[in-house]
């Protein structure tokens, strides 16, 4: 592909590629105008007219979003009355017209009181720490928090000091870029091509996101022109492929060279790093080691007996064999999570036949924009309203950050196992009521369809009924009787049924829980990492592990979110703590760092007690959140905040091991 070049110029006040310093001017009259405002985001409007007019008397009151709880989708506007809504418009359009007649077409910068002001009315009152928080987020912010306020020049006095970066999927451009910024010398191992991680793997037919395409962002690289509502697997490739390109970080990657061990020499205090290429090792050495493999990287394909007998064609979702013509095929599908969700509907009208074996439906929510292009009206306003598309990010971002969270808690004494708590159970009555309807003309599949387990338990994905509609095509099938064996030409169930099949796919996960597995990892006592975890991965802030300096792992255990929060908030805090430990390295004149045996229990028992809490904690809930011990170990239960925390008010002295 093509990368297009920046547009604008970035300086070094901006923390964000795709920083612009001029919008297109606004030329249509005030009919076109009055559609835009009826078609936008009122909160995100007024804020962003709001800040580039320097009016802040439009941020009336009784325009305020009270962002009430979502149980299953926010309220538009904010929770805005109609009343209100109207009100907001006409705010909006006599301030959009101004835009266009003052010829506003370049951001201007906010002072602490501006920034204060506009993030109050946007988040209806968030706490001062809340607001500094969102700052990390906000390029108009006179001090945008993220990026490293030192120079390796600065403080390395000479010292030789290299950082490996092992992956560059999200994590790894994340972890690029801050390095890349402070001025550390890094190299980045990629084994394969090119960048990108899991979206440069996953090329399955109608692969795209779960999240809506605006939250899918990094606070340095705020693209506003997203195509998709929900943006395509290509779409986010290519998001990855111009980070890298517009922020000069190619040039610091090894493609086609996987990393196979690492081995800290406690003596040196640095990391011996072997990499493997072609068939041929090499033996690097390192101070720091940042380890961005991701968790959703191996798959984990069940060994069935007789798999290997099978005659047809076999793929996994993320190994997707692009030589394989599904057309006429008879095909099973085994898996009912978020690949299968969108595999199904873009093969079903392809194939002869179409088997779905399921262990337990999905709960989905009502999203019916998921294959929508971005609206118009989004478009244009990201396009001559100076930072709106921004803005629209940040308001997302905001709401993402408690999401249905309160949904999930565990109410004490429930007794029902399909439900947590009163809320937890009027969300699955709403969601079962939607999927009644969707199934009208199939009633007496409804037990079939409905999940059994806790709404958010398990990864809930988003509906504009096509799984529905795949389902019930005359030519496919869902069969819950669990697969005994495989033959030559297909599937026996448990029940005795026998079922010919030309081509098997496994959208069946990965194998989440073995943090860095494939790679030998001994640290400072000679213990491999899977010796010490046995199964049972903790790290203090899924980044630091006793016994394990200058190690730090990016998106490890206990880190994903379910119901809420933005996966890219997360990574970008585990980097900046990892850039920070660096930093105190360098300053200190000492090896390195890794979190006390102390500091470490003291954060996982809060974990795994919040964890315990939640729907995804619950004794009958089987997922790959828990590992083969049955501890959750994928999930962080808290909020933004308390990460943010975590991660950025840091004792170093108090809670970490100096290696002199």
């Amino acid at each position: 592909m093509t990368i297009p070049e920046a547009i604008g110029t970035l300086t070094d006040a901006v923390d964000d590629v795709y920083w612009r310093d001029e919008y297109h001017p606004i030329t249509e009259g005030d009919a076109f105008l009055q559609r835009i405002v009826n078609e936008a985001d009122l909160p995100s409007l007024l804020v962003a007219l709001s800040a580039v007019t320097g009016d802040f008397q439009m941020l009336r009151p009784g325009l305020r979003p009270s962002f009430p709880p979502a149980d299953v989708v926010p309220a538009p506007h904010g929770g805005l009355s109609v009343e209100a809504q109207a009100e907001a418009r006409d705010v909006a359009l006599t301030a959009l017209k101004r835009v266009r007649d003052d010829r506003l077409t370049t951001p201007r910068r906010l002072d602490a009181a501006e920034t204060r002001i506009l993030l109050d009315f946007l988040t209806n009152g968030a706490s001062d720490a809340d607001t500094e928080l969102l700052t990390h987020e906000l390029d108009l912010a006179p001090k945008k928090l993220g990026a490293p306020d030192w120079t390796f020049e600065e403080v390395s006095q000479g010292r030789e000091f290299k950082v490996a970066v092992i992956g560059t999927g999200m994590s790894g451009i994340a972890a690029m870029y801050r390095l890349s910024q402070a001025g550390v010398p890094f190299t980045a191992f990629e084994k394969n091509p090119d960048v990108g991680g899991v979206w440069w793997a996953n090329t399955y037919p109608g692969v795209r996101l779960d999240t809506p395409t605006f939250a899918y962002s990094y606070s340095f690289a705020q693209r506003a022109d997203w195509p998709s509502a929900y943006a395509r697997g290509e779409e986010i490739e290519e998001y990855a492929l111009e980070i890298v390109e517009r922020a000069g970080l190619r040039k610091h990657v090894v493609f086609d060279t996987e990393v196979t061990a690492l081995t800290w020499d406690e003596e040196r205090g640095d990391w011996e790093v072997v990499t493997r290429s072609g068939g041929t090792d090499t033996v690097q050495r390192f101070n720091a080691v940042i380890s961005a493999v991701g968790q959703l990287e191996r798959p984990n394909i069940p060994e069935y007996p007789g798999r290997a007998d099978f005659r047809g064609a076999q793929m996994h979702s993320a190994r997707w064999d692009h030589g394989v013509d599904l057309a006429g095929k008879r095909v099973a599908v085994i898996g009912t999570g978020a690949s299968a969700y969108q595999i199904v509907p873009a093969i079903v009208d392809r194939v002869a036949q179409l088997t779905v074996f399921q262990r337990s439906g999905p709960w989905m929510v009502p999203a019916p924009n998921y294959h929508d292009a971005t609206p118009s009206a989004l478009s244009w306003l990201c396009e001559h309203v100076p930072y709106y598309g921004q803005w629209f990010r940040l308001s997302g971002f905001f709401q993402s950050a408690t999401g249905r969270a309160h949904t999930v808690i565990a109410a004490a004494g429930w007794e029902r196992e399909d439900s947590v708590s009163p809320v937890n159970l009027k969300v699955r009555q709403i969601l079962t009521e939607v999927i009644g309807a969707q199934w009208k003309d199939h009633a007496e599949l409804l037990a079939t369809v409905v999940p059994n387990y806790p709404p958010g338990a398990k990864r809930m994905l988003r509906d504009n009924g096509v799984w529905a509609q795949a389902l019930q095509r005359p030519h496919a099938q869902i069969v819950t009787s669990g697969i005994d064996s495989f033959t030559e030409n297909g599937i026996t169930t448990a029940d005795g049924d026998f079922h010919e099949f030309d081509v098997v796919i496994y959208a069946t996960g990965f194998l989440a829980s073995d943090f860095l597995d494939p790679i030998e990892v001994r640290g400072a006592t000679g213990e491999t990492l899977k010796e010490h975890w046995q199964g049972d991965a903790r790290a203090w802030g899924g980044i630091s592990v006793p016994g394990y300096p200058n190690l730090f792992i990016i998106m490890g255990p206990n880190t994903n979110y379910v119901v809420h929060g933005s996966q890219h908030f997360m990574m970008e805090c585990g980097v900046e703590f990892a850039v920070e430990a660096i930093h105190q390295t360098l300053l200190r004149g000492v090896k390195g760092f890794d979190v006390k045996q102390s500091a470490l229990e003291d954060i996982i028992g809060k974990v795994d007690a919040a964890n315990a809490a939640r729907a995804w904690g619950q004794p009958q809930v089987r997922s790959w959140y828990k590992n083969r011990h049955g501890r959750v170990s994928q999930i962080w239960p808290f909020s933004h905040l308390e990460y943010w925390r975590l991660t950025h008010e840091v004792d170093f002295d108090r809670d970490f091991t100096v290696h002199h």
